[in-house]
């Protein structure tokens, strides 16, 4: 640590700035010019330049590109279909389920869609969240809250909840597709408009 910490002094700006200045003063000690007083003046011309030199600045930190993260959502996306078919679910949930999984799978297939969807991170986040945290969720507690209401029945069924949260979510995804869809309609109005541009033009 200590080792790293002086390798890192020894190349940082300051101590490359105060070094420059202070080979400076030891010019002017060769020359005659600092005289007796030499040491006061290199040192003194070494704290200067340390001073003035701009401060060290932290590395970014790199992340994972949007296409890298569309790659393992895939994988995930393998593992919530692995997942969703040990749950024995009630028609109706299963058949939104059945829906809700095929426009996910269809806005992760690789080509163009992925090409679009690489264009709005946002997409991506809303597509991570309903792949690893909305639909496990919604079905896990499905599963638990069944469990207790064999128990002690309730007049409100766990599957209708389920059913509601599966619309929400195959609505989210639905509006998802179409907002690519029309970023889509609109880049090729703008192709269209250009070459329509451009053949007027003299």
């Amino acid at each position: 640590m200590a080792t790293s910490r002086a390798l890192a002094f020894l190349e940082s700006r300051k101590n490359l700035t105060g070094s420059a200045c202070g080979l400076v003063g030891l010019a002017g000690t060769f020359t005659g010019v600092a005289g007796t007083y030499w040491p006061l003046i290199v040192a003194g011309l070494y704290g200067a330049g340390a001073l003035i030199a701009p401060p060290e600045r932290p590395r970014t930190p790199a992340f994972d590109d949007t296409a890298e993260q569309l790659t393992t959502l895939r994988t995930d996306f393998t593992t919530l279909t692995a997942y969703l078919t040990e749950v024995d679910l009630p028609p109706a949930a299963a058949g939104r389920l059945t829906e809700l999984t095929e426009v996910l799978a269809a806005l992760l297939e690789p080509g163009w869609v992925a090409d679009a969807l690489t264009q709005d991170p946002e997409a991506v986040h809303a597509l991570s969240r309903a792949i690893r945290q909305d639909i496990p969720e919604s079905v896990d507690t499905y599963v638990r809250t069944r469990w207790w209401t064999r128990l002690q029945p309730t007049t409100d069924p766990p599957e209708r909840h389920l059913e509601r949260q599966l619309t929400v979510l195959y609505d989210e995804s639905r509006t998802l597709a179409t907002a690519l869809r029309e970023a889509e309609s609109r880049r090729q109005e703008t192709h269209t408009r250009y070459l329509e541009d451009r053949h007027k033009s003299p």
